[in-house]
């Protein structure tokens, strides 16, 4: 990543390419992050079939396991990706208006 001094005034098409190559940075971290969290959900729901089917837990607590890991799941990206989006588009909105 390209870093500027103080005394430098960087070119505003530079600094648009940084911050889109910042952004599919961060979208790619997103992305594996996301696909992280759904696997981990996807185990604590399969393992609570598990012990359900085997007898070894209630029906209720499975499904609160389930769906805990579903809600905090999508409840973490959405605010992930909104916070993520947010800063970039103020930094690229700060960048235009210097021009």
């Amino acid at each position: 990543m390209t870093i500027f001094n103080k005394n430098q005034n960087p070119n505003p098409k530079t600094m648009e390419q940084l911050v889109i190559k910042e952004r599919l940075r961060q979208a790619r971290l997103s992305f594996n992050i996301a696909l992280s969290l759904i696997i981990i959900s996807t185990i604590i729901s399969v393992t609570g079939v598990g012990l359900l089917l085997s007898g070894k837990t209630s029906e209720g607590t499975a499904t609160t396991a389930g769906g805990l890991a579903a809600k905090i799941v999508s409840v973490g990206l959405l605010k992930m990706t909104k916070d993520t989006n947010e800063r970039l588009d103020k930094i690229a909105t700060e960048f235009i208006d210097e021009d």
